[in-house]
């Protein structure tokens, strides 16, 4: 700061006009900067394009496994119903994933780096729930920051659209907020971010053009989800054209899907004494079963059942005196 200092001349001279010499310009505090940054002219809200986004897993390969990782003290400690690992586990069923592993830990830093490099190293595909907040226990992104030796960054394009998507009321709330509270609501923005050649990929995918809340994509494998089940959901669905899924023939057919042709089978071989049967296992198909008396008869119609259905013999053999053989 430039102060002034009043001198008595000694000699009465004429008044001289000094000009000032320009002041420093003020330096802008971070945050500040951070809401300019997000107040900036606006440019379509629109999801990211999935043709911009390459196959983590190398062109021609899919995913095959998967992890799941809870995090949250609320749901160790019974305050929150976890739904978001039975909603993940049905999203893979469906999708011919064979999910391997669920976890569920606490907000803590080590464990997260511990469950998070483990998980990606086995599975091609890991997501996390929960933890991305605005408050001091939301550890997710810092913690996986720490798991892939990246640096913290706040994410230009998200502050934008956390602006853009938000209502005029709710604008001026944010505008009256504390420093503290806008800091609290822009760490929301605050991801792992890829800097330099050698280091882990991140990327920041826009699935739907009405949420601001990106999915994180670490090391081309885990993402990273909140934990408030709707908002988990419709991003995990919104999430499936990005991902390099299995072709459709590998994926497992619900019960609904092959039941007019078993009812078909049935109403055809029911003269010859043999039984249909439909049997779903969880996460694992249906089970197929033909029972009857003459063995090769049932082998036949086996051979029908595996081509039409793409399936496998999963077991054969004897009932009392009936042949039976099973499929998935």
């Amino acid at each position: 700061m430039l102060a002034r200092s009043a001198l008595l001349p000694l000699l009465r001279a004429p008044a001289l006009s000094v000009p000032r010499p320009p002041a420093a310009p003020a330096r802008t505090p971070p945050t500040a900067h951070l809401r300019a940054m997000s107040t900036s002219p606006e440019a379509p809200i629109v999801p990211t394009d999935p043709s911009t986004v390459s196959s983590p897993l190398g062109d021609g390969n899919f995913i095959q496994t998967a992890g799941c990782l809870i995090i949250g003290d609320e749901v160790l400690n019974g305050k929150t119903k976890d739904s978001n690992s039975n909603f993940f586990a049905q999203y893979c069923f469906d999708l011919g994933i064979d999910l391997k592993r669920i976890e569920v830990i606490a907000d803590d830093e080590d464990e997260i780096v511990e469950a998070a490099r483990r998980m990606t190293e086995k599975y091609d595909f890991v997501i996390t729930s929960g933890g991305i907040g605005p408050t001091h226990d939301d550890i997710t992104y810092a913690s996986l920051a720490k798991a892939f030796n990246l640096p913290l960054v706040h994410h230009p394009e998200t502050l934008r659209r956390m602006w853009a998507l938000t209502t005029p009321e709710r604008r001026k709330e944010l505008e009256a907020a504390s420093q503290a509270q806008r800091e609290a609501r822009e760490r929301m923005a605050l991801f792992p971010t890829w800097k330099k050649e050698g280091d882990a990929k991140s990327e920041a995918i826009f699935v739907e053009a009405d949420k601001w809340v990106p999915v994180v994509r670490l090391g081309g494998k885990l993402c990273v989800f909140p934990g408030i089940p709707s908002l988990f959901q419709q991003l995990l669905l919104a999430l499936t054209p990005y991902l390099p899924l299995p072709p459709a023939s590998s994926k497992p057919k619900p019960e609904s899907a092959i039941a007019p042709y078993l009812t078909e089978l049935q109403a055809r071989v029911k003269k010859e004494g043999i039984r249909i049967g439909s049997y779903p296992y969880l996460y694992q198909g249906v089970h197929v079963s033909l029972i009857g008396h003459d063995v090769d008869r049932i082998r036949s119609l086996g051979e029908e059942v595996i081509k039409e259905l793409d399936g496998k013999v999963v077991s054969e053999g004897k009932l009392g005196d009936e042949s039976g053989s099973k499929f998935l």
